[in-house]
């Protein structure tokens, strides 16, 4: 069960940038911004455009916002783009006590949605983000226009938990330059385009005094990355609901498939041949053709 406190109940402070600042020639696209909810500061990136409906963008587990620089432009006409930092992770505050269960995203997700007055949301989340968005999205069905799930179901098997564990112990060193990760992520993902990376790297770490970059992620994530069932949530869930997976990926078996679209009158199920964990960033334009044809974009 969610140990989940109320919107209202959470200390709620925006940390805002200038925004005369995104008008300088070469400014990035969007406003670094940040806001303490639970106790916790987290950053977000805010792509613009406060008149439009609000998508909110939620990251898989060791990620960061930066994770969907390569993909949020093609949306920014129609949403107002926010990408989150989820605590643990990125340039957002770590938890003290190490509180990285889905549960805990949730609640900041609650309270960064009340804080931001944001209404009837397009949720997108991958991996964990994706978790987070289902129990959001079966919490508070009234809030939700729309929900895109990519590669992720309700459920998490022990099998996976163990292996992120083991992968936190083994890159605990670090790597001695950006160049040095990069290769090795492109081994780990060779349908992924370098540039998507190479991204992932670059916000994604930063230098232990010894000049070694480490991941921008709290070692204690293992202890929130359990295994996890989610059905109970999942089952409320009323908006139009995609789930996108990868046809390589075994994240979202066959089973759990035909069990979604038992479970929910409103969802589908695509299904990217030959594609892995992350489908956004290893067919992008086929991603968004799936994507935008749910969401009724031309």
């Amino acid at each position: 069960m969610l140990r989940l406190a109320c919107a209202a109940a959470a200390a709620i402070v925006l940390h805002m940038v200038d925004p005369a600042a995104a008008q300088h020639p070469g400014a990035p696209p969007y406003t670094d911004r940040a806001v303490t909810v639970n106790g916790l500061r987290l950053h977000y990136l805010d792509w613009g455009g406060a008149d439009k409906p609000a998508m909110v963008v939620i990251h898989g587990i060791e990620r960061h916002a930066h994770t969907f620089d390569h993909i949020v432009p093609q949306f920014t006409r129609d949403y107002r783009v926010i990408a989150l930092d989820m605590r643990g992770h990125g340039d957002t505050a770590w938890s003290p006590e190490g509180a990285y269960l889905v549960e805990d995203h949730v609640k900041d997700l609650e309270a960064v949605i009340a804080a931001l007055g944001l209404r009837g949301l397009t949720l997108w989340g991958n991996s964990t983000g994706g978790r987070v968005a289902q129990v959001y999205a079966g919490l508070h069905p009234d809030m939700v226009a729309r929900l895109i799930v990519e590669d992720v179901g309700p459920e998490r098997p022990q099998s996976i938990a163990d292996n992120f564990a083991r992968r936190v112990a083994r890159e605990a060193n670090g790597w001695a330059s950006e160049d040095e990760l990069v290769k090795e992520l492109i081994a780990r993902a060779p349908r992924t385009p370098e540039p998507v990376l190479r991204n992932l790297a670059h916000f994604g770490t930063k230098p232990r005094p010894d000049g070694r970059l480490i991941w921008k992620r709290d070692p204690d994530l293992v202890k929130g990355f359990v295994e996890t069932e989610l059905w109970q949530y999942v089952s409320k869930i009323k908006s139009p609901t995609i789930y996108v997976l990868g046809g390589a990926s075994p994240i979202v078996p066959i089973e759990t498939q035909q069990r979604l679209r038992a479970t929910l009158p409103n969802c589908e199920v695509v299904v990217m041949p030959g594609l892995g964990h992350y489908p956004n960033e290893e067919h992008t334009a086929g991603f968004l053709a799936v994507v935008n044809r749910f969401l009724g974009r031309g």
